[in-house]
């Protein structure tokens, strides 16, 4: 099965939750809150995976001011957010068995696209 999810917008940085953690400890748990919801919201129709999974993330930014492992660090708030939403019972090796990004540029709409794959064991 493959499943393709769009999330608007944009991700903070890695740079963003640095700062974020380093000016208080809520100030990073809200952070995290509120991505890892926005991806379980954009998950609500998603069906349920049962086999481990390879995931492709392609984060369309505005601009090209943030280098991309800058950029990819939002990854931890959507793999939470996919377990949270139960569409993937774990984000262990066990379950996801690969990750790959690209990047692109949309002035006009920003967003993550992520396309998950069910792979055999």
């Amino acid at each position: 099965m493959k499943l393709e999810i769009t999330i608007p917008g944009e991700f903070p940085g890695l740079n963003e939750i640095i700062d974020a953690a380093k000016n208080h400890w809520g100030q990073y748990n809200t952070m995290k809150e509120t991505y890892t919801e926005l991806v379980r919201l954009s998950c609500l129709r998603c069906p349920k995976l049962d086999k481990p999974v390879k995931v492709k993330i392609t984060w369309y930014t505005k601009d090209l001011m943030k280098d991309p492992d800058n950029v990819i660090a939002g990854q931890k708030f959507i793999f939470d957010g996919l377990v949270a939403a139960r569409v993937i019972p774990d984000d262990t090796r066990r379950w996801v068995k690969g990750i790959e990004h690209e990047f692109g540029l949309d002035r006009r709409d920003p967003r993550v696209e992520i396309e998950i794959v069910e792979v055999e064991e």
